[in-house]
């Protein structure tokens, strides 16, 4: 029975992985590609969010620091380095994770000496200090004029979303593959220990700081690739875009949606929620309904569905398979119960 499940869900990915792959094709329709691709860049920046803030416990809000630190970082390569627009910005889109990365270590350091509800305040004063500075360092970041971003010429049409679309594709993929690792490597399951009763682990030998910090690096570096692909994209970056509050709870509402600490969570949490924003902001424009939406759903998500979907999906569906293996137990015991008593008649007749 496990084979055969193992062998469905294999295929079931598989099937999943090809859709993704050929969607620009049965969709080519440029609207529907470009919502596409914020879908994607989202649910690789949630699937990083989850690394950190699913497995160990530690919920941060603050992620938009880093997001903004690589779309900046690009930007500003590419405009000392005199980078052209085409393929060239995409090599350099690792690079900015990797400065996002760097900055995360320090803050990481400080924002980790504490614990649960002070932690996510201490994030939420990083990111507006690194807001702060994204307007005053004005030498380095034009200030609230922002910096542009090389315009690939040859890419128009409906050809100019699909390079984004498959780089951001890949993105995902390498973001769930490391989920994955960390999830079921003895690392993935210190920082479980971390979540469940981080005293405990460390009594246990789980060295928790490292662990913490590696995690918050690690989540840092996806955030800050997405950034740069998101900047490259829109071909523009400034303080009030790049350093948004909103991505925060985004990234973290997809993840608690989908369930927490789970793999495919914030990918689906992603792909619902991105797609309804963008439908909100072509419908109404930037009227900001869509954080009502956020809002209400935040709380339904809270009150009715704290484990999220998917958590609550698999809970749901192990009980239905209880009951049936235990209503199944109860038919066949009564069956071989008449079965003696028969006997004993039918012996008991030829007695007689």
């Amino acid at each position: 029975m496990r084979t055969r499940i193992t062998i469905y869900r294999a295929i079931g990915l598989l099937a999943l992985l090809v859709l993704a792959v050929a969607f620009p094709i049965l969709s080519p329709n440029s609207a529907v590609t470009g919502i596409a691709v914020f879908t994607l860049m989202f649910a690789a920046a949630a699937t990083g969010w989850n690394i950190l803030c699913g497995y160990t416990g530690y919920i941060a809000l603050g992620h938009a620091a880093y997001f903004g630190i690589g779309a900046y970082a690009l930007a500003i390569m590419c405009q000392d380095w005199h980078i052209p627009g085409g393929y060239i910005p995409f090599l350099l889109v690792p690079v900015a994770g990797l400065m996002a990365a760097f900055c995360s270590i320090f803050l990481g350091w400080v924002a980790l000496r504490v614990r649960r509800h002070t932690f996510v305040v201490i994030t939420i004063a990083m990111f507006f200090i690194v807001q702060l500075l994204s307007y005053n360092l004005r030498g380095l970041t034009q200030g609230s004029t922002g910096l542009s971003l090389p315009i690939p010429a040859d890419w128009t049409g409906d050809f100019f979303n699909l390079p984004f679309y498959y780089i951001t594709l890949f993105v995902l993929l390498a973001s769930i593959a490391l989920s994955w690792w960390i999830r079921h490597s003895k690392y993935g399951l210190g920082l479980l220990a971390i979540r469940d009763d981080e005293d405990r682990a460390l009594g246990l030998g789980v060295k928790t700081v490292p662990f913490k910090l590696t995690a918050f690096v690690i989540s840092a570096l996806i955030v800050g690739m997405v950034g740069a692909l998101w900047a490259y994209f829109v071909e523009a970056v400034a303080p009030a875009t790049a350093f948004d509050p909103n991505f925060d709870i985004a990234i973290a509402l997809m993840a608690f949606l989908g369930g927490l600490g789970t793999i495919a969570g914030p990918i689906l949490g992603a792909l619902i929620l991105e797609p309804t924003q963008q439908y909100f902001t072509l419908e109404y424009g930037p009227s900001g309904y869509y954080l009502v939406i956020y809002g209400a759903l935040f709380l339904f998500v809270i009150l009715l569905l704290p484990q999220g979907l998917i958590p609550t999906v698999q809970a749901g569906w192990a009980r239905y398979r209880a009951a049936r293996r235990t209503n199944g137990q109860q038919g066949d015991d009564v069956v071989i119960s008449k079965l003696p008593i028969r006997v004993r008649g039918a012996k008991k007749k030829l007695n007689v």
